[in-house]
Parts: structure tokens; sequence; C-alpha cells
């Protein structure tokens, strides 16, 4: 491989892991991921219910074991780790070890039996959750040149690009696997094997239980021809520029990290066979009891935002279980792990 950088130019996995994770990076700002961007855990507190509930079932599946973890994966401020921790019954909060793993530093208001790592805790026993982290782990780009060979995008501080050498070894075998590129000038894929490495290095973290990766995602059938590389500076989308002013970040091939066991399933049906339904309270309650209904009514637009077609509702669950199972159909995570088409039939 040759060595751009002495130049400024380099290739968008390094420029884009400098523009996140280094000193000054967009993920150390003091105003954290929600002053840029909404995810399921800041639309309605929903989702950590549910998020709770999962880890409830889960609780029941591995035997009410003494100490149950949760670990909250790139937990931005702890949002996520607060309100699971919220959400739990009683019985099963006194047994819960709750660990936010995130380079910022811990936030000072911070419920104060979260844990803050750098990295996440081994020989967890429990629920292990990653809510739009892979999207931001760094990849390289490919794209095609116009003799049709996939080569290495290159990029500067400021976004612009240029093409460098071609795609090789272990990067080139990735593609040829989960995104062939056809011999078109222009098309463009994320090489998504650092995020396929991280992932297995997190669910190695996980003795007895479940990891979950929650993202922006796309399968082997729907692979877009231009890429997903986008940047987001408050609140709106903007141009992927690596210096750090912007998040960066480029939907998952979900299917590609999913070990064997793995299942990938949508939102949507995550979340209703956790119990958010986005179901309207029945009418009658409105004259009966009316606050009960106009309470029942938000909540309902919320599960509906949680899991609307063509928004949070398309994003990608991937869930794999590490030495449990849902072999019956009243077993705990029945709904989640049973009948979902396994990851290589996508």
């Amino acid at each position: 491989m040759t060595n751009d950088t002495t130049d400024g130019w380099t290739g968008w996995r390094a420029a884009a892991e400098a523009a996140l994770y280094g000193p000054d990076g967009f993920y150390r700002r003091p105003e954290g991921p929600a002053g840029h961007f909404r995810t399921s855990v800041h639309a309605s507190p929903l989702f950590a219910e549910a998020v709770a509930r999962l880890l409830c079932r889960l609780d029941e599946a591995l035997g009410r074991p003494a100490r149950l973890d949760f670990v909250d994966m790139a937990a931005g401020r702890g949002e996520l780790a607060t309100g699971v921790l919220a959400a739990l019954p009683a019985e099963v909060n006194a047994r819960t070890r709750v660990c936010a793993v995130e380079v910022a530093d811990r936030p000072a208001a911070l419920d104060h039996r979260i844990e803050w790592l750098s990295e996440p805790p081994t020989n967890i026993t429990g629920l292990l959750f990653a809510n739009e982290w892979l999207d931001n782990v760094p990849v390289e780009i490919a794209e095609t040149d116009s003799a049709g060979v996939p080569r290495r995008v290159l990029v500067r501080r400021d976004g612009r690009e240029r093409l460098g050498e071609p795609v090789a070894g272990a990067e080139a075998e990735w593609l040829e696997r989960w995104w062939p590129l056809p011999a078109e000038e222009g098309l463009r894929a994320e090489i998504g094997l650092p995020r396929d490495e991280a992932w297995a290095a997190a669910v190695a973290t996980v003795a007895r239980g479940l990891a979950v990766a929650v993202d922006y995602a796309h399968t082997a059938s729907s692979r877009p021809l231009f890429g997903t590389l986008t940047g987001f500076r408050e609140g709106r989308e903007s141009a992927p520029v690596p210096d750090g002013s912007c998040d960066l970040t480029a939907h998952v091939a979900l299917d590609a990290c999913a070990q064997p066991g793995g299942r990938v399933l949508t939102q949507r049906d995550a979340l209703r066979a956790l119990g958010i339904t986005g179901a309207r309270p029945a009418l009658s309650l409105a004259s009966a009891q009316p606050a009960e209904y106009v309470r029942a009514l938000a909540r309902a637009g919320e599960a509906a935002e949680l899991t609307a077609a063509g928004g949070l509702g398309d994003f990608g669950w991937l869930l794999q279980p590490v030495g449990v199972s849902a072999d019956t159909a009243d077993a705990p995570l029945a709904g989640l792990l049973v009948d979902v088409p396994d990851h290589e039939e996508q």
C-alpha cells in the first residue's frame, strides 16, 4: 500500500478515525451526538423501555443470574443506559450491572450506578446493546475507475477526494463476497471488514447472553450503487468532511457482520415483538379518563415513529445469541430468535 498521507491524502478509514475519535474529534465535543442528530433513544423513552423488556426476557432465559449485565456500546451521554436502568423492575434492577462504553468523558450528572468505560467489560452475562455504533466504525471507500477496477478513495481534511491504489488483499475478498461492484465507472461501496471485526470483538466479550446491533442497514439484495457515506451537522445531513465538525456515518452491511446463529430483522418487527405497536388507545378512554387518553395517545405517536416504514422502523437489528436459544414457542426470546430468516437467506 502506498503512503499518501505525506501530502494530506489518506484513506477514508484513517480520516474518519481522526475526525470522529481524535483528540478534537466529533465524539469528544461537549454537546454530544444528540446535539447533531436524533436516534431512537432520543425519539422516545419507549425505546429504552423496550430494551429493558428485552433484558428482562434475557434474564429469564439465563435463569435469573446473581449478576445481570447491561452494556451500552457507543453510549453517547448515557441516555439509553439511564433509561434502561429506570425502566427495570426493582428485583431485576437490584441485580443489574450497567456499563456505558464511550470515548468521551463521563457526564457529571450521570447516575452513579452506571459504570463509564472506554472498552466493554469481559465475561458479560446479559445484554450488550450497540445502538448506532457500527455505522460510526470507520471503513475504507472503494470506487470503480474507468477500467472497472475498484480503487481505494483517498480524501483530504477539507473533503476533496481522488482515487488511490486498487483494492487488494482481505479488503478485495470482502468486496467480492459481500458487495461486488459492477465494472461501471463511479460506482461505490463501503468496505465493511472493520465493522465485521469490531462486532466480532464485541460479541466475544459476552460469555452468556445476547449481543444486539441496531443501525441503518442493507443486505446483499439491496446494496446501494453509490454507497451511503454522509455527514450530520446540527440536526441536518451534510457533506461528509473529515475535519471533526460533523458526524461521519455510512449504513452497515449487517448480514456481513452476523456470525453463525445471528439473525437480522427490522426495528419494526423487533419492537413489535417487545410490545411496542403504535396502536391508538380506545376512543372510549377519552371520555372516561381524558388525561390517561392524552398520555396513551402520545405514547402511540412515539411508538409509531419508532416503527415507521421509511424511517426508524426500517433500521436493522442484528441479534447474536451466545449460550442461549429459543427452541420452544414459549421460550422468553422466542419472538425475536425464532421464525426469523437466517442472515444467509436475506
